[in-house]
């Protein structure tokens, strides 16, 4: 079964972490998938505007300040991730909550720095 990563947040802007994430997931051979407000793609990833029931998500990273996450509160349960990375600016104790109620892992960390230190 493949482990894939959801990016949740992820932008067409080459300057934007989101973006640089997917390309730095994808040298690392982490199968992915996007979301994000554009579609478009990126590094041969599609960036989906819809909350597609993905299956098999492993961990969802978070490139989404608080107030725009609420509206994934219930999607990113329905995932069923082992963990939900919260990247710098990201930072929810609401969110993470009701992920720990699930017994989903909480980290708030950096994904690129956790894949350049092979923390990831």
């Amino acid at each position: 079964m493949e482990k894939k990563t959801l990016v949740l947040g992820a932008s067409l802007n080459p300057a934007r972490y989101s973006n640089i994430a997917i390309k730095r997931l994808m040298r690392y051979n982490q199968p992915t998938v996007a979301i994000g407000l554009r579609k478009g793609e990126v590094e041969g990833i599609k960036i989906e505007t819809e909350k597609i029931p993905f299956e098999n998500i492993d961990t969802v990273t978070l490139y989404l300040g608080p107030p725009r996450q609420q509206e994934y509160y219930d999607y990113i349960v329905s995932l069923h991730p082992v963990r939900v990375i919260f990247n710098p600016g990201t930072k929810n104790p609401e969110l993470y909550q009701i992920l720990r109620d699930e017994n989903i892992e909480v980290e708030i960390a950096c994904t690129l720095v956790m894949l350049g230190t092979n923390q990831y």
